[in-house]
């Protein structure tokens, strides 16, 4: 079992235009939601249709070619791994975020 790895792979529609960051370093930062949608039938056997968000993140040159060619609406395929990071609000509240470090990016489709 030691051979599994942390690694997450999704095909998704990007659900708002991406922000980029561009650190003091000369690095850039994307980040970007990522709409991935799941069909089955209920128990009914109707078509249900569930849709789940997931942040993205990428940094370097990943993050050039995300601000060069994604855009809303683009299809995408991304290859990363889950990382999870906490932060404290201005109220003292901590909070807990999960996110999608991107190391790979393809471009699919079309903007929709």
């Amino acid at each position: 079992m030691s051979t599994l790895k942390n690694k997450v792979q999704l095909i998704g529609n990007v659900g708002q235009e991406p922000t980029i960051t561009n650190l003091e370093s000369g690095k850039k930062v994307a980040r970007l939601s990522l709409a991935t949608n799941e069909n089955y039938k209920n128990s009914n056997g109707e078509k249900q249709t569930e849709t789940n968000w997931h942040t993205i993140v990428a940094w370097g040159k990943t993050a050039e070619i995300i601000e060069k060619y994604v855009t809303k609406g683009k299809e995408i395929a991304i290859e990363g791994k889950l990382t999870s990071r906490s932060y404290e609000t201005k109220e003292g509240e901590k909070r807990y975020v999960t996110e999608v470090l991107a190391n790979e990016i393809v471009l699919l489709g079309n903007a929709e």
